[in-house]
């Protein structure tokens, strides 16, 4: 009987969650939403959201039936916006570039919260714990730890510099135990932030790591955590697991002696192209993917590629890394065989290729083409298309299976 009752409450709790979420979506500020159905019932594990950069939307998806599901919009300027998912893969937060931060809840496809924190933000993480939202912004520059259930602020950090003034914050990512890990691009600098007491939180800064760091990753067991340098030829990097952490230059002057070319768009190192003992980065202003032994952190090879590499990213089983390219060439998609280290198929999706992004097991891909206004998915062993959703303006792509990596 007893648990004949406690299917019978959480059926209900379920069934009736949509309708108090949307609820709440109705009394947040410039909530809004294209669906006012409520949806059916399911499952997240196989849910995700597509970004319309140029609307302020989201279209909710569903990657086993690779079809379009619902859309959420009212999220402002997602011309540069990135996603973190809670514990559950219920909610996703939209981190937007006029510093909106927006809780969505992806079942009852509504707006339960947003903040506007900052003046220019480019993204944030979620803690381990899934209780702490924080978001890292270019202006105010600094970091904000805010309440994963309420968004309230619970702290503001900023990003202090010698001469007073504030530093661009980048490469953010979670660490174990309620730890938060970041670069400063304009002190040349890499900071651990400790929010055991989200209130207060305890900052622990590496100096002189090299100049401008860009964009950051962290390694899936979260001991490793690379920094791109945009001033400089190179990379920084730390390893956690160390007593006392050490900043190391890995890949110093991989373009010595070559003229580097123009830099249509900065690189992205959060594709965690980690495979087969092996780290893929893109090379800044070269045509290349830089190969490094994870073990020893030395250059075992480079990899020729159709253009100026944006996202080098990892198939989840490592033995595939797909890439997309900047201007003139962001109509190319190239995938790399990590074993040979050989390209062995470039595809052309549509015009202007931004992101891409494995559903978990790695079987498909999709890749969103912003000018074409179309998300196209691909088989990644026989590369052949499988889908194609009509998104408007479509840029990145962010699935659900992220709530439970690290790093994402």
């Amino acid at each position: 009987m007893m648990n004949h009752m406690n299917r019978r409450s959480l059926l209900s709790v379920a069934a009736s969650a949509p309708l108090l979420a949307a609820g709440c979506a109705a009394s947040a500020p410039h909530a809004s939403t294209a669906t006012p159905a409520a949806p059916s019932l399911q499952g997240t594990g196989n849910l995700g959201v597509v970004v319309e950069r140029a609307v302020g939307a989201l279209t909710l998806v569903n990657t086993s039936r690779r079809e379009a599901i619902g859309r959420v919009t009212g999220l402002g300027d997602l011309s540069h916006a990135s996603v973190v998912f809670s514990r559950d893969e219920r909610f996703a937060y939209v981190f937007g570039r006029d510093g909106g931060l927006t809780r969505v809840d992806i079942l009852a496809q509504a707006i339960t919260h947003r903040v506007l924190q900052a003046g220019n933000s480019i993204g944030g993480a979620i803690s381990a714990d899934g209780s702490l939202v924080v978001a890292q912004n270019y202006q105010p520059g600094g970091i904000k730890v805010f309440d994963a259930a309420t968004l309230e602020l619970l702290a503001d950090v900023p990003a202090q510099m010698a001469n007073g003034q504030r530093s661009r914050v980048v490469g953010l990512a979670d660490l174990p135990q309620r730890r938060f890990i970041y670069s400063l691009f304009d002190a040349s600098a890499i900071c651990i932030a400790d929010c055991s007491n989200p209130r207060q939180p305890q900052i622990t800064t590496f100096q002189h790591i090299g100049q401008q760091p860009y964009d950051a990753l962290i390694s899936p067991n979260g001991r490793t955590y690379i920094a791109g340098l945009f001033g400089e030829d190179g990379l920084a990097m730390l390893d956690l697991w160390e007593e006392k952490p050490q900043v190391r230059r890995i890949l110093g002057g991989y373009g010595r002696g070559e003229k580097p070319l123009p830099v249509y768009k900065m690189p992205h190192l959060r594709g965690w192209a980690m495979a087969g003992g092996r780290a893929f980065l893109p090379a800044i202003g070269r045509h290349e993917v830089l190969v490094v032994d994870t073990t020893t952190w030395q250059e075992v090879g480079r990899i020729p590629v159709a253009g100026q590499p944006v996202f080098v990213m990892a198939r989840p089983d490592g033995r595939q890394v797909w890439v997309n390219f900047s201007v003139p060439d962001y109509h190319r998609v190239q995938v790399i065989d990590t074993p040979s280290l050989r390209v062995v198929d470039t595809l052309e999706p549509g015009k202007a290729v931004l992101h891409m992004e494995f559903t978990p097991r790695g079987e498909s891909v999709w890749i969103s083409c912003r000018d074409d206004n179309r998300v196209q998915v691909y088989d990644t062993h026989t590369h052949q298309r499988q889908a194609s959703l009509a998104v408007d303006a479509p840029s990145g792509i962010f699935f659900t299976a992220r709530a439970q990596r690290l790093g994402f």
